[in-house]
């Protein structure tokens, strides 16, 4: 009986490998009860491609049922505050989304992302730059991660002038902040399965900031004996970057040099309108496009409806295994790298021709 039972069971198992032991089927994920309830979003829709790419994001969480739901701001670049009652939302949501918002160049208002930062204590900013397949850029096999302390350092806006044609700016470093921003990255890399925390300094001029920052990295680096802990000049950095980006795993940072690094690396890995980021602190995230430059685009990509939507849709992703829903963030992923594998529609900077519609409308198609 059990030798003309194998060839049937042979059978069995060979039709529905593919049902019960797919190796692409991913781990189920176990929620608690409750956990499916739609949480609220502070979504701030900002200046300039702004309002194109964040309305990209909410057509395609609509599209996905995602459990999220958006408190929507009006707030622009030019104000002198941001708005207590947003601040408030964020408080209240502890997770918002926002577009670029534009700050003044030279005198003015200061700037409402710095503001924003201080005021909910976002202390450490993450980009992970990265290639997509179907993207073709010079260098392979990039996958760098920049954690960027985001309270201190030269943006504390500690300026004035000291007789007029002399301006003083300081830069303030803590040991406190310094500790934490290391703890975040060696943590990070820990929970990532990442193996190497790079520090970017510039320790051989000034010996007293960044010499602190380095010496609260170095004792942070030896709780974590299993992941490599190296060290690297901030000039340097730029020549590796561009030479052979592929060295770096996470990189942890004082505030100016990740800005820098930052914005370098999204342009290595394929440019700053499809690497995603955000902010983070003890108790609220904020969620936007990661590099920087280019994140309120200028007057003909609004004219003419051609922004990349590509990052913040990433970032959202981010988003949304930031709020436990893994499987929405797994789809969302997905689909974006599906479509620019394709290549089929794609933005201008991405050597397309699409609009950001045509993109957002590739994206739904792509959803499984």
């Amino acid at each position: 009986m059990a030798r003309r039972s194998a060839p049937l069971l042979k059978q069995l198992f060979t039709t529905s490998q593919s049902f019960r032991f797919n190796p692409n089927r991913s781990v189920t994920y176990m929620p608690r009860p409750g956990d499916g309830t739609p949480r609220a979003v502070t979504l701030i829709p900002g200046d300039g491609i702004g309002p194109l790419v964040t309305g990209a994001v909410e057509q395609v969480m609509e599209a996905m049922h995602a459990p999220v739901y958006f408190e929507k701001y009006e707030v622009r670049g030019d104000m002198n505050r941001m708005p207590q009652e947003v601040i408030d939302s964020i408080k209240k949501n502890q997770v918002c989304l926002k577009g670029g918002l534009a700050t003044p160049v030279g005198g003015g208002v200061s700037s409402l992302n710095m503001q924003l930062r201080r005021e909910l204590d976002l202390y450490a900013s993450l980009v992970n730059c990265f290639n997509l397949p179907g993207l073709p850029t010079r260098h392979e096999n990039v996958d760098i991660v920049v954690i960027r302390e985001n309270t201190e350092g030269e943006y504390a806006g500690l300026e004035h002038e000291v007789v007029p044609g002399v301006v003083e700016s300081l830069k303030v470093i803590t040991k406190f902040c310094s500790e934490r921003i290391a703890r975040y990255a060696f943590e990070y890399a820990y929970l990532n399965n990442r193996k190497k925390v790079t520090a970017v300094h510039k320790a051989n001029i000034m010996k007293l900031a960044d010499g602190l920052f380095l010496e609260s990295c170095r004792e942070v680096a030896t709780n974590y004996p299993g992941i490599t802990y190296n060290e690297i000049i901030v000039d340097n950095c730029c020549m590796q970057l561009v030479s052979k980006p592929e060295q770096f795993d996470v990189m942890v940072t004082p505030n100016l040099y990740g800005n820098l690094v930052a914005n370098t690396a999204a342009g290595i890995a394929g440019g700053t309108g499809v690497m995603p980021g955000g902010n983070v602190g003890a108790d609220h995230a904020v969620f936007e496009q990661g590099a920087s430059a280019g994140n309120v685009g200028n007057e003909k990509l609004v004219e003419q409806k051609t922004a990349n939507p590509v990052a913040l849709l990433l970032s959202s992703a981010m988003m949304l295994r930031h709020l436990q829903f893994p499987a929405f963030a797994d789809r969302l992923e997905t689909a974006v790298k599906g479509v620019i594998q394709e290549g089929k529609y794609c933005t201008k900077d991405l050597g397309g021709l699409s609009t950001t519609q045509e993109v957002v409308d590739a994206v739904i198609a792509a959803l499984d």
